[in-house]
């Protein structure tokens, strides 16, 4: 497909002098094979040798790219020299889109963490066509958005398919238990859609819809419209789940990435497919409490987002982008996660998926650098265009993320 390896480049690390670019970049040099040729890429070539300057000896000779994220000719000269471009620089919706017309004119594939679905829908309408011609497979959400997610509902689907249990009904992914610190970049990607949506009446309703990035929205299954498939800020009780349940922060994107990989895979996972996102909070007496709790503080962020006064304070006291957890708390974070799925031959379905540092620094540094090496080294899938972690890697990725210790498995019950 694209990107052949008589490019000069196998990866490019786009956005390095940043938090999240240099751990991005500080993990591939030590985990990237013997002769893995990659470069560091941002605006500033004195910021780019800074960062090249903390990295082991091997990584010393690495090339240096100057490139800002306005300059379309410097992004399209990046994107031919090398097989992957792998972008931290955010918000998406305001810097990202040069640098996908860019990787997908010239059959460059790509990765970023994005969580933003006002960015990832005009990525779909303007440069899916183009990326299918050149073969580039641009792939968006390769982080704790939305890995975790698309990955575990992507290993249900394989455990139960491999146990002749039949196509996936109710879906529920519940995060059990997470320790890491607020990503910057995040709350400025939040911050960007809230006021993107204030302004225009079209994307308010692209945000609320739960099909918003599927390939194909009328042919989505008509029971997959229902109530299971809305995002939900309230609490309830789920046995099956292992008690009271609350609103997961990430949810109301991951859940549209998910359903997107379903739809492009065909509607493999079922056409009777319904899917959540929770936390889950356990079954003790505590739960209702921890539950209302997050749901208030979830509607109290957005509301005071929305609102000018409170806006303010907020700005003041959330982390800005480029700011991030120092080493011990990104070491000593971490999460854990299941998918519970029922299956139309009855039996049921449970994925673990989990992994040791900050999911949003630490962790997701190994998700997207893992998928950067995945697509520059490994035969994968002949799918191109715009796709989710799931489509254009699968199970190659999860092979890779256990290696680099993820727990990633999945059982079948009756």
């Amino acid at each position: 497909m694209a990107a052949e390896a008589t490019r000069e480049l196998d990866i490019v690390v786009y956005g390095a002098t940043g938090f999240v670019g240099r751990l991005v970049a500080q993990y591939l040099a030590t985990a990237a094979p013997d002769g893995t040729r990659i470069a560091l890429a941002g605006r500033s070539a004195d910021k780019l040798a800074n960062v090249r300057a903390t990295l082991p000896p091997s990584a010393q000779q690495w090339p240096l790219i100057v490139a800002d994220a306005g300059d379309a000719p410097a992004l399209a000269d990046l994107a031919r020299r090398t097989t992957v471009v792998a972008t931290t620089v955010g918000p998406y919706a305001k810097y990202g889109v040069p640098l996908v017309a860019a990787c997908a004119a010239s059959g460059t594939h790509y990765a970023d963490l994005t969580g933003e679905v006002l960015f990832v829908r005009p990525c779909i309408e303007e440069f899916d066509d183009s990326a299918r011609d050149t073969g580039a497979r641009i792939v968006n959400s390769c982080g704790f958005d939305s890995i975790p997610s698309d990955l575990g509902v992507f290993q249900t689907y394989l455990a139960a398919a491999e146990a002749g249990a039949g196509a996936l009904r109710d879906t529920r992914f519940v995060m059990r238990a997470a320790k890491g610190g607020f990503s910057g970049g995040t709350i400025d990607s939040l911050r960007n859609q809230l006021d993107v949506a204030a302004d225009d009446s079209s994307a308010k309703r692209i945000l609320a819809d739960p099909f918003a990035l599927s390939p194909d929205r009328a042919a989505e299954p008509p029971m997959a419209r229902g109530l299971p498939d809305n995002d939900s800020l309230g609490i309830g009780y789920d046995a099956k789940a292992g008690g009271w349940t609350g609103p997961f922060v990430m949810a109301s994107y991951n859940t549209r990435i998910v359903r997107r990989s379903n739809a492009l895979l065909g509607w493999e996972y079922g056409k009777d497919f319904h899917y959540q996102e929770v936390t889950g909070f356990g079954s003790s007496p505590l739960g209702p409490i921890l539950a209302g709790g997050m749901a208030a503080g979830l509607a109290g962020l957005v509301a005071g987002m929305r609102f000018g006064p409170t806006r303010a304070v907020l700005d003041r006291v959330l982390p800005a982008p480029g700011e991030g957890p120092g080493e011990e708390a990104r070491r000593n974070g971490y999460f854990k996660a299941e998918v519970h799925a029922s299956t139309e031959s009855g039996r049921r379905v449970r994925t673990t998926v989990a992994a040791k540092g900050d999911p949003g620094y630490a962790a997701t540094s190994v998700m997207i650098g893992e998928s950067a090496l995945c697509l520059a080294l490994d035969d994968l899938p002949d799918r191109a265009g715009v796709l989710t972690p799931a489509v254009a890697m699968g199970a190659v990725l999860v092979r890779r993320l256990r290696a680099a210790g993820f727990t990633i498995t999945a059982d079948v019950t009756d």
